[in-house]
């Protein structure tokens, strides 16, 4: 199963199934099927979603692409990533990965 690091403070969005998405840079290619997260403080807090699909696109587009544009300016979007990824810039390359809730995302796996 493939699997990310998550910081804690968003996990309880991916668990309420407020986030479906991901923003990822030089972290491997990640593709459709289910992923774990887990938590980078705590390996043992995990969430298992299925993703739906894997866009790649320059960073500086990622805020248009998920309607964020008005929340998320270059500067704040910049800013946000390099907490995670001191070297990225706004053209950098990055997977914009989305899945399912957890709940839609057990469903999916109980099918298979």
């Amino acid at each position: 199963m493939q699997h990310l690091s998550i910081v804690p403070r968003l996990l309880p969005a991916v668990r309420r199934g407020e986030k479906t998405h991901t923003l990822r840079w030089q972290e491997g290619d990640i593709h459709p099927g289910p992923l774990r997260y887990c938590n980078q403080q705590n390996p043992a807090d995990t969430l298992v979603v299925w993703v739906t699909s894997v866009e790649t696109l320059p960073l500086c587009a990622a805020a248009e692409r998920l309607g964020k544009q008005a929340e998320w300016p270059d500067d704040v979007l910049l800013a946000g990533m390099r907490e995670h990824y001191p070297a990225i810039e706004l053209n950098s390359v990055v997977q914009l990965v989305h899945h399912l809730t957890p709940e839609a995302s057990r469903q999916k796996l109980a099918e298979d």
